[in-house]
């Protein structure tokens, strides 16, 4: 068994290890993580000044991208066209200008504007398409993009197959609260009160899944929080906390975001999910399967 602990991405990492594994393999699991982590960040960090989110944030011109931007911009080109545009990777200058910047400022700097559509902005083309093999996003103007509606779910998924690359076959790992486990044993994870942070509002059962969490609570300042909606340009602000269960943490991520702006119902045709939404007013809405004893009244 081993635990490794540290900080990435703005978050803190806790991933404990079931498996028996020997000093030497722990030494070379933790660096593999940390290196994983790292080469995901220098690419799709809108918080990192050399990353290539950086870079396309100053030009257009073509991006040759990693093979993990297959799944990943897949992922988001599917929800944008299934949300209507609310849910999009276009929404970095936005949060930028409200105030959400490299620095954490928090303070808005200039009137906000609806961001580009995916048409106007970019086209991206994947593995298959590309001529060399390796995925391209072509950028036709430059563009601040932003991953963080389920950029940390992905690479909690990536870090997993770390882990399976290593024969290691039974870890939780968890980011900051979004989790990913695998293992022939449940996992018992609170659910954060959004209100009360010291709290939990109910006991989720998890088995060989993920279930992630969103809320604006803890990234919030003036009239915003993190949650922003590319339409009115607004935070939201009738619901108070999501959790989504789903197989992989980038699905888990990316839904707890969409469901603050559609209905579940909208996302059933693309993915296999349980879900929880939890509004102002403490009442709330769950689908049948998922899992959890909850504590509100």
């Amino acid at each position: 068994m081993a635990q490794f602990n540290f900080k990435a991405i703005g978050t803190v990492w806790r991933i404990d290890v079931y498996d028996l594994i020997e000093p030497e393999q722990e030494r070379a699991v933790s660096k593999a993580i940390l290196e994983r982590i790292t080469a995901f960040d220098l690419v799709y960090s809108r918080f990192r000044s050399d990353s290539t989110v950086a870079q396309i944030a100053r030009a257009s011109g073509v991006y040759e991208l990693p093979l993990d931007a297959d799944l990943l911009f897949t992922t988001y080109h599917d929800l944008y066209t299934k949300t209507d545009g609310y849910f999009t990777p276009l929404i970095g200058q936005m949060l930028v200008d409200a105030g959400y910047d490299p620095a954490y400022s928090l303070e808005q700097k200039k009137e906000l504007q609806r961001p580009p559509t995916w048409d106007e902005a970019i086209e991206f083309r994947n593995s298959k398409d590309s001529s060399n093999g390796k995925p391209a996003l072509i950028v036709k103007k430059p563009v601040q993009l932003d991953f963080g509606a389920a950029g940390k779910g992905y690479i909690i998924d990536l870090v997993g197959k770390v882990l399976d690359g290593h024969g290691i076959r039974s870890y939780l790992i968890n980011a900051g609260g979004d989790i990913l486990r695998t293992g022939d044993d449940v996992a018992r994870i609170g659910l954060e009160d959004p209100m009360d942070t010291t709290k939990a509002i109910g006991i989720y059962t998890l088995k060989n899944g993920s279930i992630c969490g969103s809320s604006g609570n803890r990234r919030a300042w003036g009239t915003f929080t993190h949650i922003m909606n590319p339409k009115t340009l607004e935070s939201a602000t009738k619901i108070a906390a999501v959790w989504v269960a789903a197989p992989t943490a980038l699905i888990a991520d990316a839904l707890t975001t969409c469901l603050f702006f559609v209905p579940p119902e909208t996302l059933f045709s693309l993915y296999h999910f349980e879900y929880c939404i939890m509004y102002k007013d403490r009442t709330f809405i769950q689908s049948d399967g998922f899992g959890a004893e909850l504590f509100l009244n």
